[in-house]
């Protein structure tokens, strides 16, 4: 379905490890014109850092008013695109995951290219962990403080600490049978 087509924002599910469907979402976010808006519905536990930084990267180089919306868990890479966000919405039960970049290689490489890869990735390292403060509008300091050693983070803390706004799912509407108010007691089973 092309933008066009769709009432509204365009609504993308960034759902799983983002390195196994970063195609898919970088093309979805291709699909919203540059300066225009989405909804992100998020529940990943991240994934590669280039994939986070990727998709961040689409959102903010094409200037995307994105609404990000952690409806279970925002962790690891996936912090970036959703830190990238314009809106940022949890619930009080989102769990977002801060923790220093973790990196691995299944291939087999010589001393030298090793010691490089961990140079490299040491300055990747710093550098995200500053953007991630930027794109929250904390301060290092503040952001130092999630990521190391790592630490989960509730969606009603992130809203406390005015970093994202909370939705309670109590209030809603859906949560009501036909928009009255959802009867509790019990059918009776007629034996």
């Amino acid at each position: 379905m092309h933008q066009s087509d769709h009432e509204g924002p365009l609504e993308i599910a960034m759902v799983g490890d983002l390195t196994d469907s970063e195609a898919e979402l970088s093309s979805k976010l291709l699909d919203v014109p540059p300066g225009g808006e989405c909804t992100l519905f998020i529940d990943s536990p991240g994934g590669s850092p280039y994939s986070g930084l990727s998709l961040m990267s689409l959102i903010l180089l094409r200037g995307i008013r994105a609404t990000g919306i952690v409806t279970g868990e925002c962790s690891s890479a996936a912090l970036w695109p959703f830190g990238a966000c314009s809106r940022r919405i949890v619930t009080p039960y989102s769990v977002l995951l801060f923790h220093p970049m973790k990196w691995q290689s299944e291939e087999h490489v010589g001393l030298a290219e090793a010691a490089e890869w961990a140079r490299h990735f040491g300055h990747l390292e710093m550098e995200m962990d500053h953007v991630l403060a930027d794109l929250f509008g904390v301060t290092d300091e503040e952001m130092t403080k999630w990521i190391r050693p790592g630490r989960y983070v509730s969606g009603r803390e992130l809203a406390d600490a005015g970093l994202a706004e909370i939705a309670d799912l109590k209030a809603l509407k859906i949560f009501e049978k036909n928009g009255a108010a959802r009867d509790r007691t019990r059918a009776k089973v007629i034996g």
